[in-house]
């Protein structure tokens, strides 16, 4: 059996101390959790392309990405699911009020840190709080290290 990691991308963006967060309704349950904007990379999409679609499905808002802020190893033992993500730190430049969000996306919005402190267990996964601090952490790598063919 071959082994292979879930690939996922993810937008961290702050404005005026904010961070956009979407809130997503969980499958087969009521419980709704807290993620930054996030999916997994689609067949032909680079990386960074891949964080700018996500980013305006779950919210409306155009992407930039300026920065790759890391690539985060994480196993949910949830659905014993190993995720490899790359997460962008980055501007929004457009929104759309009327763009139709992802099915499951309840509401995307802004946060601040005290808030997403307050929301840590309704977090997605413990990296979106780990993306937040290296964000204040000022880690941030050139896009150029991403090649895509």
């Amino acid at each position: 059996m071959i082994w292979k990691p879930n690939v996922t991308v993810a937008a961290v963006v702050e404005q005026k101390g904010k961070f956009l967060l979407v809130e997503e309704q969980q499958e087969d349950s009521s419980e709704t959790l807290f993620n930054q904007p996030a999916g997994h990379l689609e067949p032909g999409e680079s990386i960074p392309e891949g964080a700018i679609r996500e980013a305006m499905e779950e919210t409306g808002y155009t992407f930039v990405p300026h920065w790759l802020q890391g690539v985060y190893n994480w196993h949910s033992s949830a659905n014993d699911t190993t995720y490899l993500r790359f997460t962008f730190s980055g501007e929004v430049t457009d929104f759309d009020p009327d763009y139709q969000l992802d099915t499951g996306i309840v509401s995307a919005g802004w946060y601040d840190i005290e808030e997403i402190e307050k929301l840590a267990h309704r977090h997605r996964s413990p990296l979106v709080m780990q993306c937040i601090q290296d964000y204040f952490a000022g880690q941030r790598y050139p896009m150029e290290l991403l090649i895509h063919k």
